[in-house]
């Protein structure tokens, strides 16, 4: 069966302005990164302001610029709170990992197609989840939509892949999903004394699965472009058709809504055609090096 590109709405007229939010509370993840729980500082907004599993914000630092990160919470949260789980790699993120509770800084979004739940609910698909690092943090809100909704999906499985035991996340929240029902494995590339699991790449993982029932099957995949493409080819090699592989892609953006081309890939503008998309779209591109 072949599942249609989702398509995102398009951008609100208000697309550039940025809305004050407020740092609600930081959470030191692992090493250089820590989950940020942000609230508009406008009620009404904070009260009206929704997303789905897949899409990103643009986060502003006055004097210094915006990033582009995932939401990395639950897409129905009562509060209006949301979470962006936040690695330090540059200098907007750095800005970031400089404020402290009670700062502020600029929202804009959210932008960008998310994962298509709509597509398999209710309709007895199984939903294989493969993260790569910090490519768990966008596929979490998938992980809540799923306990959310435990009914309408088949199976559900995560593999998670780290360079560490260590670098890890969410490794207490983990637990408790495994407790909901939601079948879990992990590898690490390099292991230490107390860890007694698997040891290798992430597409090993999936050459293990047994049990996959091939046409009834979704895989949402996030990570690194090396590893999503061999994870892509280790699922086509068991037997799960391509349409049925999503992968989230990730490129500077800059606008948030394909205006000014630097998130170009292809004949794609990844911050309204991405970040998510189908596999089978996206092969023949991702085969180009240094695309």
């Amino acid at each position: 069966m072949t599942i249609a590109l989702s398509q995102s709405p398009a951008p609100p007229q208000a697309a550039w302005q940025s809305h004050p939010a407020e740092i609600v509370s930081i959470l030191d993840e692992i090493e250089s990164v820590s989950t940020y729980r942000i609230r508009f500082r406008d009620p009404k907004l904070a009260r009206s302001y929704r997303f789905r599993a897949g899409q990103f914000n643009m986060l502003y630092v006055p004097g210094c610029g915006e990033v582009a990160i995932s939401h990395s919470g639950p897409p129905d949260s009562d509060t209006g709170d949301f979470l962006h789980t936040i690695r330090v790699v540059g200098r907007v993120t750095e800005a970031i990992r400089n404020l402290g509770v009670g700062d502020t800084l600029g929202v804009r979004g959210p932008f960008g197609n998310p994962w298509p739940m709509d597509s398999y609910r209710g309709r007895g698909f199984d939903v294989f989840l493969v993260a790569g690092g910090l490519g768990l943090a966008p596929l979490r809100p998938v992980v809540y939509q799923l306990l959310r909704e435990r009914n309408q999906y088949g199976r559900v499985c995560l593999l998670i892949g780290a360079r560490s035991p260590s670098m890890l996340l969410y490794s207490e929240e983990i637990r408790a999903w495994e407790s909901s029902g939601i079948e879990i494995q992990r590898t690490v590339d390099r292991a230490d004394q107390e860890w007694h699991g698997s040891v290798g790449t992430v597409p090993l993982l999936i050459d293990r699965l047994r049990g996959m029932q091939f046409d009834r099957t979704a895989m949402f995949v996030c990570g690194p472009e090396v590893m999503m493409h061999y994870c892509a080819q280790s699922a086509i090699r068991l037997g799960l058709d391509p349409s049925a592989i999503w992968v989230s892609m990730e490129r500077n953006m800059q606008c948030g809504f394909g205006q000014c081309g630097h998130c170009q890939w292809g004949s794609l503008f990844l911050c309204k055609d991405g970040p998510v998309v189908r596999w089978d779209s996206v092969f023949s591109q991702m085969r180009v090096r240094d695309l």
